[in-house]
């Protein structure tokens, strides 16, 4: 059980990650052959998934936060009482901006990538 205090920080947390990722400050990408939306903020990798369609409200949703340079994570889902709303509307601005936007594949080898390491 979360006391009040940590509630309310995760919750700011979701509202901040909703503003930014309404006006395209914070972009989200879909990874090819991936059910997660993924987007790099402050030094720490977010996970949102899965990539359903939010009209299937049967399935629940999850943001997974991690730091980049730290094993430690957060996990927060729709099941939760306080803050899966918050969630739901998380997902539904990520759908909204990025719905019409194809899979990436980070991990591809570009020109500009090859260039760095061999120029």
């Amino acid at each position: 059980m979360r006391d009040a205090a940590t509630t309310e920080r995760l919750r700011k947390g979701l509202q901040t990650l909703i503003a930014l990722t309404k006006d395209r400050t914070l972009h989200w990408d879909r990874q090819v052959n991936s059910a997660h939306r993924y987007a790099r903020w402050k030094n720490h990798l977010l996970i949102l998934g899965p990539d359903t369609p939010l009209s299937d409200a049967a399935v629940p949703r999850y943001l997974f936060v991690t730091p980049f340079d730290s094993p430690s994570h957060i996990e927060i889902n729709t099941n939760d009482a306080e803050l899966g709303p918050l969630l739901r509307e998380l997902v539904a601005a990520v759908e909204s901006v990025t719905g019409d936007e194809p899979p990436t594949d980070p991990f591809a080898m570009s020109p500009e990538f090859l260039s760095r390491l061999t120029d």
